[in-house]
């Protein structure tokens, strides 16, 4: 069964708190690693908590969300085998998938719309990837 990570920092928490609200109203199984509130935090530690369970199992994924989506990317994709993609779109997002097996999603609370993120989560948990000539790519880095 596909386990979702989810986390943020202070200023994706809100943000964070309500994909949980979508997440729990679609029955996805999730769990939310921090924090607890949005007093200041170093996004580093919350990115490394869920690349550290994402990495554990081909069928986990990761939500992550911080102010601009930038450094919660840039800290998961320290870790081998994590595909963190920094999406903006409905587009970016569903390609992350398709074509890069994406296993984390990194989203900026401050640049993105609350309806907007909801659709890209959607399609970010149901989109498969699509193997054939990707798979080849995906083994090179």
């Amino acid at each position: 069964m596909k386990k979702i990570f989810i986390s943020s920092d202070h200023a994706g928490y809100k943000l964070k708190e309500d994909i949980k609200v979508y997440l729990k109203k679609r029955n996805y199984n999730f769990t939310d690693l921090g924090p607890i509130n949005d007093n200041r935090v170093d996004y580093p530690d919350f990115a490394h908590k869920v690349a550290k369970k994402v990495k554990i199992n081909r069928n986990h994924l990761g939500i992550l969300v911080c102010g601009s989506g930038m450094g919660m990317n840039i800290a998961a994709n320290r870790h081998k085998n994590i595909r963190a993609a920094q999406c903006f779109n409905l587009k970016s997002t569903k390609l992350s998938r398709l074509h890069n097996d994406a296993n984390i999603i990194t989203l900026g609370s401050r640049l993105l719309k609350k309806k907007n993120v909801m659709n890209m989560i959607n399609i970010f948990l149901k989109t498969k990837f699509e193997g054939g000539r990707h798979l080849k790519r995906i083994k090179k880095i």
